[in-house]
């Protein structure tokens, strides 16, 4: 097999304001496979909070490549990321690799697999129909006219769950973003996420006053590193409470089922499709519904999530939807539906000046972007 990368710069459409950080663009960088005249591809972003910079994606990315090149097939490739998933050894992604690395090149091997099958990827995970969900649509921390100017057109487009950003250094702020977006699209579903941004003292007040406000949910209300204090909450809130920067992988999962509503599942955060299918697994009858989030990325970075998404109680896959320019095309969502494609593999494919540009953002156009390449050194 041959192994190649290429770096994209990924621009939002406008910047997204979260209680921890702004994000204006972040680097994209893509692994291909190459076996018998087909490709696979998968897709890891730069993230600060992950410590992931370009440079730390590719030398891992490169270190996997070079021990993907010794493997005969793509299909003993693939069984051997899903071994090393389970606690196995021998496997090509090597002891430390960060997750989303592993996410990345698990992607790569499904999509060619799936390719050299002339099947899409959700049947290679057991599920016959495409799946086809409502995606949630995320909205930042913004002046309360403009998050409901930005909602009432999301509901036009056909979006029936919005995400608000929440944790503002006034909780007021919050609370008056919420009401506005509420009366600015009064049937979508509301969820909310502070990222951790709320103090423990008052996260129980405000999950009340939200509760009346129609929040349907709170994605992680205080900050990760005390999963007992987080249960505690949901024990007690009157609306579910989802984990999400407490609950990284498996132990964290198993640490928290059925003691917090929700678990969001991001292939970059635990390691890949294999990984999520396995927390999938444990969470499954224990009161604990599964959510599938997203970094902000490609169309690309967003489709092996978008091929388990039947199997999600809430699903946050707008990432691509974010970008002033999604380079990769095929999983939709421009509606508020994401599909997962009938075509073999992942189903995705690179944008062509023939499909037109996408509906840009509140920001503006595409923006033009660098872009990096380089092969796998042997």
């Amino acid at each position: 097999m041959n192994v190649s990368r290429r770096t994209v710069r990924l621009r939002l459409a406008e910047p997204l304001r979260i209680s921890r950080s702004t994000t204006t663009a972040r680097d994209a960088v893509r692994l291909s496979i190459e076996h018998e005249g087909l490709h696979g591809h998968g897709e890891t972003v730069t993230s600060v909070y992950y410590s992931l910079d370009t440079a730390t994606v590719t030398h891992w990315l490169d270190r996997c490549g070079r021990t993907l090149a010794r493997f005969a097939d793509p299909e003993r490739a693939l069984a051997a990321v899903s071994d090393q998933t389970a606690g196995g050894a021998g496997g090509p992604v090597a002891p430390g690799t960060p997750p989303a690395v592993t996410a990345a090149v698990e992607a790569a091997l499904l999509d060619l697999v799936g390719k050299r099958a002339g099947t899409p990827v959700h049947r290679l995970l057991g599920t016959a129909a495409a799946p086809v969900v409502a995606t949630a649509r995320t909205i930042g921390i913004t002046s309360p006219g403009h998050a409901a100017t930005h909602a009432a057109r999301l509901a036009g487009e056909g979006f029936t769950v919005i995400k608000i950003k929440a944790g503002s250094p006034d909780p007021e702020d919050d609370v008056a973003r919420v009401r506005a977006v509420r009366a600015a699209a009064p049937q979508v579903r509301l969820l909310l996420d502070p990222n951790g941004g709320w103090s423990s003292a008052a996260a129980p007040t405000l999950l009340g006053r939200f509760a009346e406000l129609g929040v349907e949910a709170v994605e992680q209300p205080v900050a990760p590193g005390d999963p007992e204090a987080l249960a505690r909450l949901a024990a007690r809130s009157p609306l579910p409470v989802i984990a999400d920067e407490d609950a990284v992988g498996i132990e964290d999962a198993r640490r928290l089922a059925g003691r917090v509503h929700g678990i969001n599942v991001k292939l970059a955060k635990c390691g890949g499709v294999s990984a999520a299918l396995r927390i999938a697994g444990l969470i499954d009858g224990s009161g604990t519904g599964l959510m599938l989030g997203c970094l902000t990325t490609s169309s690309l970075g967003i489709a092996p999530a978008v091929h388990l998404a039947d199997r999600a109680r809430w699903a946050d896959l707008d990432g691509h939807l974010l970008l002033a320019h999604d380079p990769w095309t095929g999983i939709g969502g421009a509606d508020g539906t994401v599909r997962a494609s009938s075509h073999p593999g992942l189903g995705v494919r690179p944008r062509t000046p023939f499909d037109g540009p996408r509906s840009p953002g509140p920001a503006g156009g595409p923006a033009r972007g660098r872009t990096r390449e380089g092969r796998v050194p042997s």
